[in-house]
């Protein structure tokens, strides 16, 4: 099968290759998905589970993409929930090969069912910044109707989301970018715009719940915003900035089936749109990645036509 791998960490991007890889085999409790789409974050290149595996070993050459949409042609020994032939979509393990391949591998736990009007391209585009933003806002962040949230990137594909959740759940959005991106932020649902560049975050005034996707400087301006009781979220690693009276929570995605599903009878009701960005091909997806043009929305790479 074709997979996008990568061999070197200080290569960056250009360290990636489209390779000729064995078709992976079923584990206990496995699925084998024929992919049909897959989603990348560039920061993947700087996670150690990139790497190493959970025993601290090379992996390399390791596939990239955690993200994926699907057909299950495969199931090993005592996988039950799924069936060969169904639909589904869902979140990779990290410590594994990926989904920039033409098949994978994966524990059936990790995925839900896929409805047939939702497709492909969109299933893939879900499970990082669907996930990210139902469990920082109401996992970690416990966040209420009537309450307020700052949410960086509002743009973004994870901050776009956040926004939409958050508006859902009766929360008042301040949306956070680019002065490019204020419109986007805005037709997403966003109460107000503050643009990082230019506006002072100060003026903000007092909110429950910062979610943080940017960290450093911005993390440090937000976590001052935060009101008695709130709560910093964030998904750039430990928190160097804590709230004066609130908690301050850093936490890492985790594959749920039934939260997969919350998310995506959002978009099938209307509730919930996707910020896809730019959309390649498996072949072409190298150059995509070392494209210096900014992204805007979660890339996807379609695997099948």
């Amino acid at each position: 099968m074709k997979a996008i791998v990568v061999t070197e960490q200080a290569a960056g991007t250009a360290g990636m290759k489209l390779v000729e890889r064995p078709e992976p085999q079923a584990a206990i409790n496995d699925v084998v998905v024929e992919v049909h789409a897959a989603g990348f974050v560039n920061t993947e290149l700087e996670w150690p589970s990139t790497w190493a595996d959970r025993a601290f070993r090379d992996r390399k050459p390791s596939i990239l993409g955690h993200e994926v949409a699907g057909v299950v042609t495969a199931l090993g020994y005592g996988t039950t929930g799924l069936s060969i032939g169904q639909r589904v979509f869902g979140l990779a393990d990290w410590h594994r090969d990926g989904t920039l391949a033409e098949y994978i591998a994966m524990e059936a736990r990790n995925l839900a069912p896929l409805p047939g009007d939702v497709d492909f391209t969109v299933g893939a585009s879900l499970p990082i910044s669907g996930l990210t933003a139902w469990q920082g806002l109401f996992q970690h962040g416990r966040l209420q109707a009537g309450q307020s949230v700052l949410a960086h990137g509002a743009a973004g594909a994870v901050g776009s989301i956040v926004t939409q959740l958050a508006k859902e759940a009766g929360a008042y959005v301040i949306g956070t970018g680019r002065a490019a991106d204020r419109q986007k932020a805005l037709d997403f649902g966003a109460n107000e715009f503050v643009d990082l560049e230019n506006d002072a975050l100060k003026d903000v005034g007092g909110v429950d719940l910062v979610f943080d996707v940017i960290g450093g400087d911005i993390q440090k301006q937000s976590a001052a915003l935060i009101r008695a009781g709130g709560t910093l979220v964030t998904v750039v690693g430990p928190a160097e900035a804590r709230p004066a009276d609130g908690l301050a929570v850093d936490f890492v995605v985790e594959a749920d089936r039934a939260q997969l599903g919350e998310i995506v009878q959002r978009v099938r009701d209307g509730r919930l749109r996707t910020n896809i960005g730019k959309v390649s091909s498996l072949d072409d997806a190298v150059g995509t990645f070392n494209s210096t043009e900014r992204r805007a929305g979660k890339t996807v790479i379609r695997v099948r036509p």
